[in-house]
């Protein structure tokens, strides 16, 4: 059984940390985008003019932090960590450093086979099949996912022509244990997809009253009588998955005018 606590936490996030030479005190853009996938990370770097300015640590790895410019508005960019507990703390440190709208996004697993390989869904809910998310809020079986922006991503991909689903999300943190009678449950419940962050997401930005919005391209298909892993690999279909990347800088760009 998870105890929840309305306390805050006895130890602080401080911050992401800096390197030598690094500036400690330059003021953070107000919008965030962190993205799962390696590819599609070192794909921003590569192109936008990134300028380092810390890191994420932890016990066995540092992943860099960045402010980057599209369209002459300033984001910061980041590797988004895999798994509740990892994305709950890179949300804690980012509004912290004064980050107060964060997009995060990256690739599930789908329940519907006619939901097209790296299309797009917009998650309204969540089953809470984790632990993370009720350290934060109060325990129940769903969370409502993406209560603010829902209308302005839409109008985004109608402007880039990109198919959608809206629906619930199954957030699980053991993705070994996506059993056929788990997924046949979910599904029969209104899940369309799969994934290990969505209502850890919502669930740390309700506590920290931070706006947010998530979102998915389809990856792997469990609607079939066998794993059918479609493009779940990274550099599968990256063309498409880099067309994916726009719709969340758009958004940001977006979500930078708002107050």
């Amino acid at each position: 059984m998870i105890k929840f606590s309305e306390e805050d936490g006895f130890i602080k996030a401080h911050g992401f940390k800096h390197r030598e030479g690094q500036d400690k005190n330059i003021k953070l853009p107000s919008v965030a985008v962190g993205v799962f996938s390696r590819h599609l990370f070192d794909d921003v770097i590569e192109k936008y003019s990134a300028l380092e300015v810390g890191y994420f640590s932890c016990a066995n790895m540092e992943r860099n932090i960045y402010i980057i410019k599209y369209k002459d508005i300033e984001i910061v960019f980041f590797m988004a960590g895999v798994s509740g507990p990892w994305i709950a703390g890179d949300i804690e440190e980012l509004y912290s450093a004064g980050v107060q709208k964060v997009i995060i996004f990256g690739n599930c697993g789908v329940l519907d086979s006619k939901i097209e390989d790296c299309s797009i869904i917009i998650p309204t809910k969540g089953f809470r099949d984790e632990g993370t998310s009720y350290h934060y809020v109060s325990p129940s079986e769903t969370i409502e996912i993406n209560p603010d922006y829902k209308e302005d991503f839409i109008k985004i991909l109608n402007e880039y022509n990109f198919d959608y689903t809206e629906g619930y999300t199954w957030t699980i943190d053991a993705f070994y244990r996506e059993t056929k009678d788990k997924i046949k449950y979910f599904k029969d419940n209104g899940a369309v997809c799969v994934e290990m962050e969505g209502t850890v997401i919502a669930s740390v930005c309700q506590r920290l009253n931070m706006k947010y919005f998530t979102f998915y391209y389809a990856g792997d298909n469990l609607d079939s009588t066998v794993w059918d892993k479609r493009s779940i690999e990274g550099p599968t279909n990256i063309d498409k998955k880099k067309e994916v990347l726009l719709l969340a800088l758009e958004l940001a760009v977006v979500l930078n005018n708002y107050e």
